[in-house]
């Protein structure tokens, strides 16, 4: 099946998490299970997931989710200066549907998003070089975790963050002037929280 014949036969849609119902959520579910190898993908990273903007790709026939991406409200400071960032999670399409352009479709509306209401779009991935053609890019900077007994360094982490550049990164007011553009080469770093921190 190519891009035009997926186009016609899948409906995008968004919603906040707050907008769908439980066999939504479970669709999610199903859909990261059978998209990611067995164990890849668990109950924390779905509950990282949630709470914020949803984007779907969904099976006209039958209504079946077949792609999705959602983007959370997270604070990553970027050496010390803390930014409202819009954090990609939980982007899927199920393996028969891939191919036909449905992830990168979803991602376009992500990055839409993420550019009006965020000052920087983040996500951890092992497959950079789907959202580098997105306009995504490699965080070369290192990686830290903020956690209660301080900043941890996240190594591992090192060269698997991408960002996403937003038109104002930062928003001067007469108190905090305009801040020097980001470029990637930077600290970064992420509240704790259970599950995977990035």
């Amino acid at each position: 099946m190519d891009d035009n014949r997926a186009a016609e036969v899948v409906t995008y849609r968004e919603a906040d998490t707050a907008n769908l119902d439980a066999a939504a959520l479970d669709g999610i579910w199903t859909l990261t299970q059978a998209a990611f190898p067995p164990g890849d993908f668990s109950r924390d990273d779905l509950a990282h997931a949630l709470g914020g903007r949803h984007f779907l790709a969904d099976a006209y026939a039958d209504g079946r989710i077949v792609g999705h991406a959602s983007v959370v409200a997270r604070v990553l400071e970027v050496d010390g200066r803390p930014l409202r960032t819009g954090y990609v999670e939980a982007v899927a399409v199920e393996p028969g549907w891939q191919g036909q352009g449905i992830a990168s479709a979803l991602m376009l509306a992500v990055n839409a998003h993420i550019r009006e209401h965020y000052q920087l779009g983040a996500l951890g991935t092992g497959h950079p070089a789907f959202y580098e053609r997105l306009g995504w890019r490699v965080w070369a900077g290192p990686t830290w975790v903020r956690t209660a007994a301080g900043p941890v360094r996240s190594e591992d982490e090192d060269g698997g963050i991408l960002w996403l550049p937003t038109p104002t990164p930062t928003t001067p007011t007469p108190t905090a002037p305009a801040q020097p553009p980001i470029t990637g080469t930077e600290s970064i770093s992420c509240e704790w929280r259970e599950g995977d921190a990035w």
